[in-house]
């Protein structure tokens, strides 16, 4: 029985939490020992009830924390927030009863920001920036005086106070901004290096069904040959000649053997198995004209086609006319029977072209995986190729391709750069 994999950011704001409990653990361990070396060591005098009761409460709370995350409901990130404003919190305590903004650990805020910056979203971020400046504020005119021996009661001018503030202020700030830079950044290289890799199976998988098509092509072509011979036989004895319908059966069958001979000649053209053709140069015109006449006659469909631009040359390209075949075909299947529009526009740059429908559309669920393997609103096993392949297509020669519903059925869009089907040096102008 298959399992569903975990949602990946559900799992990291759970592994995040985790990350906070050890780290405040480390906090706790380290405010401890702290305390003890300058109460015990340094013979300074701290309220040691007080201080030793917010670090108790710390230890709670993160036990809490620590059972909080071994349940299944979702970890928002409201509730790392809440955290990390608890230990802003323990933290202003700690410092409120060992001297205030005097307190050289009082930039361990810092530490609070940058944690922040890493996991929050950025309103909660600047909220806890906001937060550790009140606190530093509330620091510089609300706090225990710290004792120090041989020196007194430490103490620090509004002045250097001030520049303090400042300094926290701008240090807090450019660790939010560049942080936030940065894990951006590394968000967009993460999506681009899934992409790549999506791409890369995609194209594995392209091979694969190439090879069959390539395979399979080859295995057809002896029992179409003798077909065809048996055929030719069949159409010259007398039994059947004498019989105009079964004679009309024979020349039907010799049609659509010859169109499945052509079938498997385009498959072996296309995966290079055949003696190579120079390119040939048309027009765009000449190519779609082409492309809806064979179509027309191959699918005996009616096809509402229009061209608006200005005659360009062209490369002649397999790959592109199978993609705009896959596509018509696609639409054909969803709307048997009602005519396709298919409409072609183009300008200096970008070549457009629209297939129509009139069938029921994609469902919602499709729309949002179009272009992926065996994605089909047909309802049968192991359709759903004839897009991921145009798909492919369109990418592989710079353009992209889009669907969405409209009244009355649905449109698929192809978008491509003149720049990938003009021979080199030739612009739409033809010179």
């Amino acid at each position: 029985m298959l399992t569903r994999a975990p949602d990946p950011e559900r799992l990291a704001d759970r592994r995040n939490l985790l990350q906070l409990v050890e780290l405040r653990w480390l906090a706790v361990a380290g405010q401890l020992l702290t305390i003890l070396i300058a109460y015990g060591l340094l013979d300074v005098e701290l309220p040691l009830r007080e201080m030793l009761a917010l670090l108790a409460f710390l230890a709670v709370f993160n036990g809490a924390c620590r059972l909080r995350a071994r349940l299944s409901w979702p970890v928002a990130n409201g509730e790392l927030f809440a955290g990390l404003l608890i230990d802003v919190a323990v933290l202003t305590g700690q410092l409120y009863y060992s001297g205030g903004v005097s307190n050289p650990f009082v930039f361990v805020y810092l530490l609070q920001v940058a944690l922040g910056s890493v996991l929050l979203r950025p309103r909660y971020v600047w909220a806890l920036v906001v937060a550790a400046t009140l606190a530093f504020v509330a620091l510089t005119f609300w706090a225990w005086p710290l004792a120090l021996p041989d020196v007194g009661v430490a103490s620090l001018s509004r002045d250097y106070a001030g520049g303090l503030l400042v300094c926290f202020v701008l240090d807090a700030a450019l660790l939010v901004i560049f942080i936030g830079r940065i894990s951006r950044n590394l968000r967009q290289r993460d999506a681009t290096l899934a992409d790549l890799r999506q791409r890369a199976a995609e194209e594995e998988h392209i091979v694969r069904m190439g090879l069959l098509a390539s395979g399979a092509a080859h295995e057809l072509g002896t029992p179409l040959a003798t077909i065809s011979v048996i055929l030719g036989d069949w159409a010259r004895m007398a039994p059947f000649a004498a019989e105009p319908e079964l004679r009309e059966d024979i020349e039907e069958m010799q049609r659509q053997v010859a169109r499945c001979k052509q079938i498997v000649s385009g498959i072996l053209t296309s995966a290079g198995e055949t003696r190579g053709e120079a390119p040939q140069e048309t027009t765009l015109c000449a190519f779609l004209d082409a492309l809806v006449a064979d179509w027309r006659r191959t699918r005996n469909a009616e096809l509402d086609f229009a061209c608006e631009g200005m005659d360009l040359p062209i490369i002649s390209d397999t790959a592109l006319q199978q993609m705009i075949g896959n596509v018509l075909d696609n639409a054909l299947e969803a709307a048997p029977g009602a005519p396709l529009k298919f409409l072609a526009q183009w300008d200096d740059d970008t070549l457009t072209l629209r297939v129509q429908d009139r069938g029921p559309g994609f469902p919602p669920g499709m729309l949002e995986r179009l272009g992926t393997p065996y994605q089909s609103s047909k309802g049968t096993p192991g359709r759903g190729l004839g897009l991921f392949l145009a798909f492919n297509v369109a990418r592989t020669l710079g353009g992209r391709i889009a669907a969405h519903n409209v009244p009355g059925g649905a449109e698929v869009t192809i978008t491509l750069p003149l720049a990938a089907l003009t021979p080199e040096g030739k612009g739409a102008d033809g010179g």
